[in-house]
Parts: C-alpha cells; sequence; structure tokens
C-alpha cells in the first residue's frame, strides 16, 4: 500500500516512509541492519526517526539521537520523565505530520509501546522489533503489546505461541547476535589477537555494561575469581569494558581487591574475551546468550535490590525458576531445562561462584558435552534475523 501513509485519511503519493526509533547503543545497532536489508528491498524508500551513529550510516534521517531515551534506574527515570513525555508527544506529532507508513519501535519498550498504540489509533502501522521477556515474566503483557503493534519481532522461538495465544502476530526472525557469531568459534585465534598462549587458564568476567551492575556485582565477580586462581595459580582474568565510565568503575574494583596483576580490562571486544576464555562468570543478560554463542562453560550470577527482588517474588510477576538465556532456550528447544549453573540474590556470593567455577575447570568433559547442545541451539537461532524482520515490516507497506 504504497501510496497512503496509512489506513484511513486521503491517500499520499510517494515513495514509502519508514519511521524508526531505537533506544540505545543495541537498538542502534539491530536498527542499522534492519535498516539496510529495507533498503536494498525498497531503494527509494526514505527512513527517519531517533537512532544512533550506525543508523545514520544506513540512511537515518535522525531526528534525535538514541542516546535520549537510553535511562536506566528507577530515580533516573523519574527525573527525566517529563522530558521524556514531552520527546514522545512531539515525536508523535512528527511521525504523523510526515505521514509515516510504518512505525517501528525497536527495543525500548516502555518507551516505544506508548509511542507505537498512539500511532496504530492514528492510523499509522506498527511495528515493535525485540519482544520484551514475556516468557519470563509478566506474561499477560503479550495482549497489551498487541494493542500497540501490528506486528511483534521476536528474536527467540518460544515467544510467538505466547502472543498466539493473545491473538497477537508475532514473527521469529531469529538473534542477530547468532548471525554474527561463527558456529565453531576459533580460540587460538582469540588467543593469539590478545596474546595469551594455550596453556593458560583464562577466566573471562562480564559483570554487566551498566553502572548499576557493576555497582552490584564487580566485586563480588573478580572475589571470586580470586578464589579461583587459589587453585589455579597462573589464571588471567579478562574484563570487557562497555565504555570508558565502566573502565574506571572496574579499574576502581580491581584496585580495592588488589588483583591487577592477575585481571586485565578490555576496552569493549566481549567477543574475543569469551570465545578466548576457558570459562566466563556472566551477568544474567544478553552477555549470556553471547557466551553461548562462543561455546563457553559459564556460571551466571545475578543480584538486584532486595526490595525489588522481594516485590517481583512476593507478587508472582517472575514465572520462570530459571532466569538466563541459555537455560530458557535449552528447556525450549532441546527439552533439558538445566545447562548453566545459576547463582542469584543470597546465592551470588564470592565463595559459591568460585566452586561452580571450579567444577567447570576442573571438569574438561563436562565443559565439551555441552557444545554440541550449544551447536544447536545458535543453529535455531541463525535465521538470517535482519533480513526476516526487514521481509516483515515490508509486508506492512
Amino acid at each position: 500500500m504504497h501510496g497512503s501513509s496509512a489506513r484511513s485519511g486521503s491517500p499520499r503519493t510517494g515513495p514509502p516512509r519508514i519511521a524508526l526509533v531505537a533506544g540505545e547503543a543495541s537498538g542502534d545497532l539491530l536498527g542499522a541492519g534492519l535498516l539496510r536489508e529495507l533498503r536494498q528491498r525498497h531503494p527509494a524508500a526514505q527512513f527517519a526517526g531517533v537512532g544512533g551513529a550506525q543508523m545514520r550510516a544506513e540512511g537515518l534521517d535522525a531526528w534525535h539521537d538514541c542516546s535520549e531515551l537510553a535511562v536506566m534506574g528507577l530515580a533516573e527515570v523519574v527525573r527525566h520523565l517529563p522530558r521524556l513525555l514531552r520527546l514522545r508527544r512531539e515525536l508523535l506529532q512528527r511521525v504523523l505530520r510526515w505521514r509515516a507508513d510504518v512505525l517501528v519501535g525497536i527495543d525500548a519498550p516502555d518507551f516505544n509501546l506508548g509511542l507505537e498504540r498512539r500511532a496504530k489509533a492514528a492510523g499509522v502501522h506498527t511495528v515493535h522489533y525485540v519482544s520484551p521477556s514475556v516468557w519470563a515474566w509478566r506474561a499477560g503483557r503479550a495482549a497489551r503489546i498487541g494493542e500497540s503493534a501490528d506486528r511483534v519481532l521476536c528474536l527467540f522461538p518460544m515467544e510467538p505461541p505466547i502472543y498466539a495465544r493473545h491473538g497477537v502476530d508475532a514473527r521469529f526472525v531469529g538473534h542477530p547476535l547468532a548471525d554474527r557469531f561463527a558456529l565453531e568459534p576459533d580460540r587460538a585465534a582469540a588467543r593469539a589477537s590478545l596474546g595469551i598462549d594455550a596453556a593458560t587458564p583464562v577466566l573471562a568476567v562480564l559483570p554487566g555494561s551498566r553502572l548499576g551492575e557493576i555497582a552490584r556485582l564487580a566485586e563480588v565477580f573478580l572475589a571470586a575469581g580470586k578464589r579461583v586462581a587459589q587453585r589455579h595459580g597462573d589464571l588471567r582474568m579478562l574484563v570487557p569494558a562497555a565504555n570508558p565510565a565502566c573502565r574506571s568503575a572496574l579499574e576502581a574494583v580491581v584496585a580495592r581487591l588488589g588483583c591487577a596483576q592477575r585481571v586485565r580490562i578490555l576496552d569493549g571486544d566481549a567477543a574475543s574475551a569469551l570465545v578466548a576464555a576457558d570459562v566466563v562468570l556472566v551477568a544474567s543478560g544478553t552477555a549470556t546468550l553471547e557466551t553461548l554463542l562462543a561455546k563457553r562453560p559459564m556460571v551466571v550470577g545475578y543480584r538486584i535490590a532486595p526490595l525489588t527482588y522481594a516485590l517481583v517474588k512476593g507478587l508472582g510477576l517472575m514465572k520462570v525458576d530459571r532466569y538466563s538465556l541459555p537455560n530458557a532456550l535449552s528447556a525450549a528447544l532441546l527439552d533439558e531445562p538445566v545447562l548453566v549453573p545459576e547463582l542469584m540474590q543470597r546465592d551470588c556470593t564470592p565463595a559459591r561462584l568460585a566452586e561452580a567455577l571450579l567444577a567447570w575447570f576442573d571438569d574438561p568433559q563436562r565443559a565439551a558435552a555441552l557444545q554440541p547442545r550449544y551447536l544447536q541451539i545458535h543453529q535455531a537461532l541463525r535465521r538470517d534475523a535482519d533480513a526476516e524482520a526487514a521481509a516483515a515490516v515490508g509486508e506492512l507497506l
């Protein structure tokens, strides 16, 4: 329906117009891949909205930068709420004035779902790219997401059936990370690039890419690493830092624990650290999926504020006993509930984490047995996500 800007109102002639709104760096990366594929399929199309450097490089006319939406934590959100609500109102008006054919909200559900709902009510086709974790908690949200989005693009295969129960059109498009990681990672090359010899025991430590996560987890994780080093004297720890602020926070923790001689902080480059490692200690989140795709044994740790945890558990919002993506995917795809140990809240201590890490270091056969399972999950997620997502958006034009 190239000729009309919406499902109602007078038709607009001219090339298709697609508005995209991405909320942070990960959304900018997803949006760039989607844009690249949409441009190939619809060379005359125009693209505008909110994105970062990568989306601009693919031809987005950026009305705002995605950093304007990237607000984490309750106190932060409250402080920025008036600005964010104003920005959302202005964006909606601009999308409608521009007469977009389709609006694609990329992740950032708290911001985008409200924007999509209002645009949909005004007659614009809407797509939400990246389903919130309906498989893990508050599955009832699926129906509300359907009120906002004509179509939901899901990164995981267990998500569309949940939406189907609520009559929502959801498509599994695959996960872009699965396209980027090699099916058989080259460990020797990763070690060579980092100047680490084949015999050195290596622990990759990923306490998170946000300062709040580093504050809660870095000291516990690195203290666990120190305990592992008591058994493996030549242990090296690789700690990727997402940005300069994270790097300085990590450096402060390393100095406090006095383990600078064992720890190497990397600027980004998490993929190399993961592939080079023998074992990975990782915060629950997307990094657990990257660890799976790097085919490394892992221990997953996480802590949230005790009050938040009590509320989530007490109100029954969390509907799974397993938190990490590898275990959720294993249960959904392989019918095996547990691939990797998870130590949450009070279990997330240096002693418990170290014990679980040493179990991997000391049993190479157990670690090797993970490989075929990891490979099966990787293959299931590897669908050329950018192309699948572009096809699903293009159908609405």
